[in-house]
């Protein structure tokens, strides 16, 4: 555990300093776009390019401040990843990809939340892809029936008329 006090002996945070950098880029990109937008006059003051330059300035705040822990020294020394739940949850997120547009929503998002299940270490897939499934055709008659929203059909989505 940490005692709260920066590790003076240590270089500044590179990994740190690259996240600021993505941010401060992704922040540029926004206020880019949003000069971009083509506004109407009467919008001119508080209209659809407010809120993009919020985020992009919130983006900049948070650039800055991890700009200065990474240079102090801020962060805590990062442990080795265990990267199999990473590949867990990859192979879920690439499976939904695949599956979506033949197997539909339930199954895909089924799929997707066994393997992050196994990759977080619950369950055997032969219970967790059911019972994701489940829940996601839930979650689909919610969106698709109730709110009229168009989610990706499959063999269980056609059953409901």
């Amino acid at each position: 555990m940490s005692s709260g006090q920066p590790n003076l002996s240590r270089r500044p945070d590179g990994a740190a300093l690259v996240i600021a950098a993505i941010l401060a880029g992704i922040a540029a990109v926004i206020i880019w776009q949003t000069s971009q937008m083509r506004v109407p006059p009467i919008q001119a003051r508080v209209g659809p390019t407010v809120f993009p330059y919020i985020i992009a300035g919130a983006l900049i705040l948070l650039a800055i401040g991890t700009v200065f822990s990474a240079l102090r020294n801020g962060f805590p020394e990062r442990t080795n990843d265990n990267y199999i739940p990473m590949l867990w949850i990859l192979g879920g997120l690439i499976g939904q990809i695949l599956l979506l547009s033949t197997t539909g929503f339930s199954i895909a998002t089924g799929v997707l939340f066994a393997f992050t299940a196994k990759g977080f270490g619950r369950g055997p897939l032969w219970k967790t892809i059911p019972a994701g499934a489940l829940f996601a055709f839930i979650v689909w008659i919610a969106f698709a029936k109730g709110l009229q929203l168009s989610l990706p059909a499959g063999p269980i989505e056609r059953l409901i008329p």
